[in-house]
């Protein structure tokens, strides 16, 4: 079984700074280390080091082939990770030291990623595999449509976050994975709660509060799914540093499980979660991004 992610790969700028800057200041930092990020290579790499195959589907410019190579050194199948003109995508990271961040992102290459490459890639795709996409690239919908039609399940993490993104993906999708803040927007544009979204089965993280699973409504309807309790999986809790890449690590770990499984053995979607929780766990114990993400024996020591 093969994990087929269409996601980006950035080159991040970390900066540690006291606090979160406030709009019009200027604040010196006392930090800076540049390493692999985006959704794409985050979560791949999380997957991968949960014991998963992983093709990458995806672009970097001239600059970023050294990410590329270090990608495929971490098990991620980058066959087609292209090398398109100009740079690759990057991001300005500041981590304030109370491990908070926030994070300006330049799509760059993620956003010139040719249809050929998708085609290709899903050319391989047996039925029955997962198909994952976030909202830093081009081609979501061509490429869900395209793995829909090949038999694959279909894996949305609505990041960085637009409810009309969301909206046009959802019907989609029979996996959606947001945070708290992410679902309260799309009810709001909606309408609808997280049972009612028209996804089979929905995910939402909070952070320190753990994440809930919301399964559909039988009636299709209604504003908040009612009658249809959410799942409730905790966080393990841990001193964080560094919150950055969390929520891909446990996307990544999450559909690691429901794939091919864990050491062999497929894990139901609760279970699935809190494996996912313990590696966000792990995650926000460390500074960085995609080198840092952890190994599934790390994960399940805590």
């Amino acid at each position: 079984m093969t994990l087929w992610c269409l996601g980006s790969v950035n080159l991040d700028r970390f900066y540690r700074v006291p606090h979160i800057l406030a709009p019009g200041e200027t604040l010196a930092a006392h930090g800076l280390v540049t390493g692999i990020g985006g959704k794409g290579a985050n979560m791949s790499v999380a997957a991968a080091r949960a014991g998963e195959r992983v093709a990458l589907i995806g672009a970097v410019g001239e600059d970023g082939v050294w990410a590329r190579e270090s990608l495929a050194q971490w098990g991620v199948d980058t066959r087609y990770l292209e090398v398109a003109e100009g740079p690759t995508g990057h991001a300005i990271i500041a981590v304030a030291d109370d491990g908070e961040n926030t994070i300006i992102i330049h799509p760059g290459a993620n956003h010139r990623i040719g249809l050929a490459a998708v085609e290709a890639a899903l050319a391989e795709a047996v039925p029955g595999e997962w198909c994952l996409i976030q909202n830093e690239t081009n081609l979501q919908v061509e490429t869900a449509e395209r793995a829909r039609a090949a038999g694959l399940k279909i894996a949305y993490a609505a990041a960085p976050f637009t409810a009309e993104a969301a909206v046009r993906m959802a019907p989609l999708a029979d996996l959606l994975i947001l945070n708290r803040v992410e679902m309260e927007q799309l009810q709001a544009a909606t309408g609808r709660g997280p049972a009612a979204q028209g996804v089979p089965a929905v995910v939402v993280t909070a952070g320190a509060d753990g994440a809930f699973l919301h399964a559909a409504s039988p009636s299709g309807g209604g504003a908040s799914g009612e009658g249809v309790p959410p799942r409730h999986v905790p966080a393990v809790p841990v001193a964080a540093v560094d919150t950055t890449g969390a929520g891909d690590t446990f996307t990544g770990y999450l559909l690691a499980g429901l794939g091919a499984g864990i050491e062999g053995r497929r894990l139901g979607m609760v279970e699935a979660m809190g494996l996912a929780a313990r590696a966000g766990a792990v995650m926000v114990t460390r500074h960085g991004t995609a080198d840092v993400i952890p190994r599934l024996d790390e994960v399940r020591a805590i």
